[in-house]
């Protein structure tokens, strides 16, 4: 081998030596996540029940707490849009949430979330209105990676579960059963 040739060797690797650690820093994220932090999701919805089967698209504004790596709280607010098939169903309500994380790498993990749902729930048959406010139990999973220090990427299914209408309150022939949406949303995650 040529002198030069070993000396382009020898440069590539000591620079090569010298510049790992920079980029490993520049690519290692924290692993403690603790702090509060604000979310914006969008995504579709199913809803399922005699007079609501339908689906359509939501979004959805968080305030959280995540208290260490393995468990955070939040609360949240969900606008569902209109939606309904014998019956039309406006529906947009508040959460309370437990949320457990299990970190599968240092940038990504799984977690579940349960807790309480408070809703106003519009029904409109053939003229007749009628709203509805009610607590439900409410569940949900899904997978976020770590973008950034501060910024989460995530994926998650919710379910929901809202209270039965009154049929006295209808002149038309509808249901008693109140519907049960299914959600898939993406969205982002900023943590302070």
């Amino acid at each position: 081998m040529k002198l030069k040739t070993r000396l382009a060797c020898a440069a590539l690797l000591s620079s090569s030596v010298i510049a790992a650690p920079a980029v490993m820093a520049q690519s290692f994220i924290d692993p403690d996540t603790a702090g509060p932090y604000v979310a914006a999701s969008y995504g579709g919805f199913k809803a399922h029940g005699s007079n609501f089967d339908d689906k359509d698209q939501m979004f959805g504004l968080t305030a959280g707490y995540q208290f260490n790596q393995y468990f955070g709280a939040e609360a949240g607010y969900a606008h569902f849009l209109k939606f309904g098939d014998r019956a039309d169903g406006k529906l947009k309500g508040a959460n309370l949430l437990a949320v457990g994380r299990l970190p599968i790498t240092q940038t990504v993990g799984v977690y579940g979330k349960a807790g309480a749902f408070v809703s106003h729930f519009k029904v409109t048959s053939e003229g007749d209105k009628k709203s509805y406010d009610d607590i439900s139990p409410m569940f949900g999973v899904g997978a976020d990676f770590r973008m950034t220090e501060q910024l989460t990427a995530f994926a998650e299914y919710k379910r929901y579960h809202i209270s039965d209408i009154k049929k006295r309150h209808f002149s038309s022939d509808i249901s008693k059963s109140g519907p049960e949406l299914d959600t898939a949303q993406v969205g982002l995650k900023f943590q302070f």
